[in-house]
């Protein structure tokens, strides 16, 4: 496994998690982006992994429809995985994230 990976996701326009999240102006919830940083670090690690325990995660600036983010991912210490996510240059989360054994 290389030391770093990004993954590119583009928001989609329909996501469901916009129908209650906010009304009049659509707002990606954290833990939707939580649930993609964990997907990409799966498809790094090459598996599956049984749970997920977030040590801190910090949202920075809202996320809307048909952004596209860039996750990248950094080997950190005790096999944790450091996350950031981007739109462009704007910084909208970081965290990190370790596998459950």
């Amino acid at each position: 496994m290389t030391e770093h990976q990004a993954f590119t996701w583009q928001v989609p326009v329909d996501h469901p998690a916009f129908a209650g999240h906010f009304p009049g102006r659509p707002i990606v919830p954290g833990v939707v982006l939580l649930d993609r940083a964990m997907a990409c670090a799966e498809t790094w690690l090459g598996r599956r992994v049984g749970g997920w325990q977030v040590g801190n995660a910090k949202f920075l600036s809202p996320v809307g429809p048909g952004e596209t983010l860039v996750f990248t991912l950094n080997r950190a210490a005790n096999a944790s995985i450091a996350f950031s996510v981007r739109a462009g240059e704007r910084l909208v989360a970081s965290g990190n994230l370790t596998p459950s054994p």
